[in-house]
């Protein structure tokens, strides 16, 4: 029994520096910016234009997070397809909504706004959750790295 605890807790610790892995790839990029952009200048960026940039840091934040250990492209690929589904980002925003702060929600808010339409397959609601994380997320790549990496920390992400 003891055996298996110290599996979890090895597995759990791998799961957790694989997770701050991705966060430091994040911090990385984020500190060779070709530029620096003012509060000032990002606050001119629409809600749709962070939205997109969420996106992609979103996704290549997974996609590091199922890196290893090593598997067929096609299992990453289901993996990452599986966190970056708009409904699995309405859960994670719904999870990290408590430990927001009052900019962030705005930020938050006006991605929700800023969602007008929908595709087809999905309710309303859900894809204006989504768009309004990945615009918490833009923002947050732009202005703060260290609060970005703390909040993905905070994601209940488990290996296959």
């Amino acid at each position: 029994m003891e055996l298996k605890e110290e599996e979890l807790l090895d597995e759990s610790n791998a799961a957790l520096k694989q997770n701050s892995s991705s966060c430091q790839l994040i911090k990385a990029t984020t500190e060779q910016l070709p530029q620096e952009i003012s509060l000032k200048d990002v606050r001119q960026v629409s809600p749709a234009a962070l939205a997109y940039l969420g996106d992609a840091v979103y996704e290549l934040h997974m996609r590091m997070f199922y890196l290893l250990p090593p598997q067929r492209v096609e299992s990453y690929h289901r993996l990452v397809v599986s966190q970056v589904r708009a409904e699995t980002q309405a859960k994670i925003l719904r999870s990290l909504t408590p430990y927001l702060r009052d900019t962030e929600l705005e930020i938050v808010r006006r991605g929700r706004n800023a969602a007008t339409k929908s595709p087809k397959r999905l309710e309303r609601e859900i894809y204006q959750q989504a768009t309004s994380l990945e615009t918490l997320i833009g923002y947050l790549y732009l202005t703060d790295s260290q609060r970005l990496t703390e909040l993905l920390q905070k994601l209940q992400l488990e290996k296959p």
